[in-house]
């Protein structure tokens, strides 16, 4: 996959994650013409909400360094950056969500860096199907 300039927006933005944040670590990552998918692996002992005991922390608000806040963080910095060179202010570029899975094996971590890295020979197939989108 050649990157245009928004895909190295993307690439560059989903590097400097890495750098911002000591909490994380990132692994596999490809960036497509329509989607994107990355592993990143998060330090055990950071603090996020979905297996807290009750304290002051809610549920539903995002914790520092989680992963919500993260991919918050993320798609935030690619858009800011591709609107202004767009000169779009306040467009969306991403989708609303997100699609997340935790890892809990080599095995299965295996298989989705196969997926990921492989994921752009099939973009020839899906082409002809976003191009019929757009």
């Amino acid at each position: 996959m050649i990157l245009n300039r928004f895909g190295k927006i993307v690439e560059n933005c989903w590097l400097e994650t890495e750098k911002l944040r000591s909490n994380i670590f990132l692994d596999a990552y490809i960036v497509m013409p329509n989607h994107f998918h990355g592993i990143l692996g998060i330090d055990e002992n950071c603090q996020g909400t979905a297996r807290c005991a009750p304290t002051d922390i809610k549920f539903g608000v995002i914790t520092s360094n989680s992963l919500p806040s993260i991919v918050r963080g993320f798609k935030s910095a690619v858009t800011k950056q591709i609107n202004l060179i767009r000169n779009t202010p306040c467009k969306r570029v991403w989708q609303r969500n997100y699609y997340e899975h935790v890892i809990r094996n080599e095995k299965s971590l295996t298989k989705i860096r196969e997926y990921i890295i492989y994921n752009a020979l099939g973009w020839e197939y899906e082409k002809k199907d976003y191009c019929n989108m757009v």
